[in-house]
This record gives C-alpha cells, structure tokens and sequence, in this order.
C-alpha cells in the first residue's frame, strides 16, 4: 500500500473530496447524502463566511490512484478567543476499513493544527453548531436526520488506537407523540401563556417567516452560547446559513413565541427529508428536488426532525418551551405525523433529556467529539 495524501487545491480536488462518501457508503441503507454543490460551497473561503475568522485546510487519500478516505483541519480563531483555547478541530472525517489510511489522514490534520500553535485537537467538528460535528458511535441501524450524523462503525476503534479521547457525547431519542403527551402539553402551554402573557407566533409561508429570520439567529446567540463548540453568528454568517436552509422548511412546522411583542423563543420542526435525500443522490436536479418538495409537504412521512430549539436564557424560567413543543406537537397531529426524532442533545442537557423521558420514546443514538493534546 502506497498512501498519497493530496491537499483540496483545484476545483476536481473539491468534487473527489466531496464525492468520496458517497463511494464509501453506496450500499449502506442509513447512510443520508447531503447535497454535493452545498457541501463544496462549505470548503470554499469565497463562499463559506466562516473563513473569515476561521483557517482551514482539507487533504483527501489516494491509493492505486483511488480515493480511499478524506479529513480538514479548521483553526476557528472566535470560538478559540470567546473560550481562551488554543485548539484545533478534524473535521468530515472518512476513509475505507485501514487504520493506516486513517492514521496517516489524522496525523496530517494534527501536524498541520500544530504548526498553527494550537496545542490540541477536537473532533469531528466543523465550523460552527449548524456544520457537521460528532461521531456516530451507537445506533448504526437507525436512519439519521439531515441534520445527524452517519459513520462507519470502525471509526471509533481508529480513535482509541490514536490515543484520542471521549470529550462529549450527544445523545439522540425517537419520540412517539400519544394523546397523553400532547394533551400534558397543550395545558401546560395553555397556563404558561396566560400566566406570562406569551403568545404564539405561526407561519403560512416562507414569505411570513423571512421577516423573522434575523430574531431567530439573535436568539439562537443569546441562548446557545453556553454549550460546547458554540460560537456567535455574525450578520454575514446568519444570511449565509439563512439562505442555505430556508427553502428547505416548511414554514407551517417553524413556531416563534414573543412576550411583550419581542420575539423570544423559537423551534424549527422538519418533516424528515432523509430518504428524500437518499432518492435525490445529492442532487438537486433534475429529480432531487422533486423528492425533497414531496417530504417538506410531509406526503408520505411519518417523523418530524426537531432540528433547533432555542428560547433566550432571561426567559427559561417561564416555560416559553412547553408552548414551542406543544405548537409543534399540534402541527404534528394535523399532519398525521406520529414520531420526533430530536436530533443530538449534549448528555449533560438533564433539563431536557428528562423532558424527553415523558414520552414513549427510544435513546437510538450517540454521537461523540474526542479530543486529544499535543
């Protein structure tokens, strides 16, 4: 075995860099592909914001003249200043069952993270909470949200041999909503909002939920900046992310709830487009998009994804998200929708892991960040 490793220089080294899973994962069934053409637009400085406070670089494997794995090296200097850290973070992570592939692509990100002066490493992290981050560890026979995670079961094994170590786990349910549930739900949101004088803002169409994308990403900074990997979006970044993502709701399952006529909280609901995803062979055209259309309007589809919740942290004590998840649930219903998959929750999230204990529900899947010092 004679091992190349190729930095993502020219315009083919993106499509190999982006291509290779799809290679690698042809004939696993949970496996969800993302879009190609979004996943290049991430690895470019002139297209992803992100590089302008973050430095990055991106190698992929060759052997025999094949792709046989892939890994990038971010320095994300805002998070680094916001929690005085020198670290450096792997990210999108893959290669085919060597550990000598695998050794030989991580050694490469940690040399260059090094030469950075960073004085260790985090992983697999992207550039922020809403890029890819996680290793599936647990729960190989479930199918994912497009906002999860897939890995091959091997991963883990190369990790522990490389002397990397647990940092995080986010852990992720599937919930069965029963008249129970929602019932619970609906009064205790009916009592929070007369108390606090909450009211609930709903949304028809992608039009109505423009205007509020801005207060979504304000509260999102105002209410995630506690958790790990969590950095704030700047108005640039937010517009990115924005026009990324928006034409993939449906408005009908986002929910706002204001007090005081300021919006303070939100949850994003998405009826699961994973195997629209899978149809569409990350492509949007030609057919692609007509997948991804059918499954927004939740034709066919069972499970929603709780993709984000977010309230800000002056208002927590209010409840203001038993009415996000009961405006959600209600949506649900209306859809005949009967499951949520949540999506990764940090394990010391207790608040919202018991929460999730009142429902019928499965812990399907773990996801975990290891680090490692130089």
């Amino acid at each position: 075995m004679s091992i190349i490793i190729k930095e993502v220089i020219e315009s083919s080294d993106y499509k190999k860099f982006v291509n290779f899973p799809f290679a690698l994962y042809k004939n696993q069934p949970m496996w969800v592909p993302p879009i190609k053409d979004e996943e290049i637009k991430m690895l470019k400085a002139g297209e992803n914001p992100s590089f302008e406070f973050s430095d990055a670089k991106f190698w992929f494997a060759i052997d025999n003249d094949k792709v046989v794995g892939r890994i990038g090296a971010i320095i994300q200097h805002t998070y680094n200043k916001e929690r005085n850290e020198e670290m450096g973070r792997f990210t999108r992570f893959e290669c085919i069952d060597s550990f000598d592939i695998a050794k030989e692509l991580l050694l490469t990100a940690e040399n260059w993270i090094k030469e950075q002066g960073m004085k260790g490493v985090y992983g697999p992290l992207g550039f922020n909470n809403l890029d890819h981050q996680g290793m599936l560890i647990e729960g190989f026979d479930y199918l994912p949200s497009i906002a999860s995670e897939y890995h091959m079961p091997y991963y883990k094994e190369f990790m522990d041999k490389l002397d990397y170590e647990k940092e995080i786990d986010w852990l992720e349910f599937r919930l069965t909503l029963g008249d129970r549930a929602h019932n619970k739900a609906m009064r205790g949101s009916e009592l929070i909002q007369k108390r606090y004088g909450i009211k609930v803002i709903s949304f028809n169409s992608t039009d109505e939920l423009k205007p509020y994308i801005n207060q979504v990403f304000e509260i999102l900074n105002g209410s995630f900046d506690v958790l790990p990997f969590v950095s704030q979006f700047d108005e640039k970044l937010a517009k990115f992310y924005a026009s990324k993502y928006i034409t993939l709701l449906n408005p009908n399952f986002v929910k706002m709830v204001e007090k005081d006529s300021k919006p303070i909280g939100f949850i994003i609901g998405l009826p699961s487009l994973s195997k629209a995803m899978q149809k569409a062979k990350g492509k949007l055209f030609p057919l692609g998009i007509v997948h991804i259309m059918k499954a927004l309007k939740a034709k066919g589809v069972d499970t929603v994804d709780q993709l984000l919740t977010g309230v800000l942290k002056e208002y927590h004590s209010t409840g203001a998200a038993v009415i996000l998840q009961a405006e959600l649930q209600a949506e649900m219903l209306k859809h005949d929708i009967k499951y949520i998959e949540t999506t990764g929750i940090f394990e010391t999230n207790a608040r919202a892991i018991k929460n999730w204990k009142n429902y019928e529900h499965i812990q399907h899947k773990r996801k975990r960040c290891f680090r490692k010092l130089f």
